[in-house]
């Protein structure tokens, strides 16, 4: 057979694949969206409203623009990195100190070729860190969102990080995205379990809100840093069902990595976390995930060996007060949405 001949066969099963719709090429990469706590991820400009002092060049932490810099770099870096063929579509995190971050951040790397816009208000933490997130405008449309802040949050001396709510579309379906941060259990892990508690009811009541106004299929997600593990009452709230018998699953409670998120006194705990309702796992169509799809995103670069505790432990920026130069003290998670 000639190659005119060759080429006229090949040319027509082409048109005829066209004409019948088959694709032609792979199929479509899922959509990965990211969480991140970067740990005190300050810029070097005093901020009169918060307690930033620590983090500015005559502060005790010493902070310059060098170091600032290199923190940036180390985010995109992990970002990157996460996304492995392309930047995740939604990276969200927490312990962001504030809009100009975020800036540099999308639009000072090379993370400025991949149309990240931004979703961020200041929130009422005394240090000033936020809960914010980033998403690419070529893969997401976000059609709304809102911080809500407890009741308690007026007394100034409990004033804690925002819950951001995102209303967005993901090739055309609707997801219902929560980003939170909630307060620590520096003094034990007693520790804030008051304010945690209200904050999950908080969330809870906005959560059964969206479920009881739409009969199937809604779909939400609540990610983030709950200083708690998925054994928690607070975090246990989420997956009670309410009065409609619907319910969430935590995707965290049985993830089976050899890490935790972050490690205390040697011990991993899992308190970066997902929770999903379950018509984002068993729905009949559009956008979808199964419990296997999320991770914790451990790469070696992102590790070093425990100095104190056998094994390794998150290459953090600090060790105390001592610069190391490092990511963060969180590893991130992440998960991968596919369509139906």
């Amino acid at each position: 057979m000639s190659k005119g001949i060759v080429l006229k066969v090949t040319l027509s099963l082409l048109l005829f694949l066209l004409i019948e719709g088959y694709p032609l090429i792979a199929q479509e990469q899922p959509v990965r969206i990211m969480f991140y706590n970067v740990e005190n991820m300050f810029d070097t400009v005093n901020d009169t409203l918060t307690d930033d002092d620590e983090f500015l060049p005559a502060g005790t932490r010493r902070w310059n623009n060098k170091r600032y810099r290199s923190k940036v770099n180390s985010v995109y870096k992990t970002i990157i990195a996460a996304g492995e063929w392309s930047p995740p579509a939604i990276v969200s995190f927490c312990e962001i100190e504030n809009r100009k971050v975020l800036e540099d951040l999308v639009y000072g790397t090379y993370l400025s070729k991949y149309n990240y816009r931004i979703v961020h208000e200041d929130s009422p933490d005394p240090r000033g860190i936020d809960v914010c997130l980033i998403y690419r405008s070529d893969l997401i449309d976000v059609i709304n969102y809102q911080y809500f802040i407890p009741y308690y949050t007026k007394r100034s001396k409990l004033a804690t990080r925002s819950v951001l709510y995102t209303k967005c579309l993901i090739s055309g379906d609707t997801i219902h995205l929560f980003v939170n941060h909630w307060p620590s259990r520096r003094g034990g892990v007693l520790a804030g379990e008051s304010q945690r508690k209200q904050i999950a009811e908080m969330v809870k009541l906005k959560i059964d809100s969206i479920l009881n106004s739409r009969v199937t299929e809604t779909k939400i997600m609540i990610i983030g840093d709950f200083n708690s593990t998925p054994d928690d009452l607070a975090v246990g709230l989420f997956t009670s069902k309410n009065d409609k018998g619907l319910s969430m699953v935590n995707l965290s409670e049985n993830l089976t990595d050899r890490y935790g998120t972050y490690k205390y006194t040697g011990i991993w705990e899992m308190i970066d976390q997902l929770i999903v309702s379950d018509a984002l796992i068993n729905c009949s169509k559009g956008v979808y995930t199964e419990p296997g799809k999320l991770r914790i995103f451990n790469p070696d670069f992102l590790l070093k060996k425990d100095p104190k505790y056998p094994g390794m432990s998150p290459f953090s920026t600090w060790s105390g007060y001592r610069y190391q130069g490092g990511y963060s003290d969180h590893l991130p998670i992440i998960i991968d949405l596919a369509v139906k």
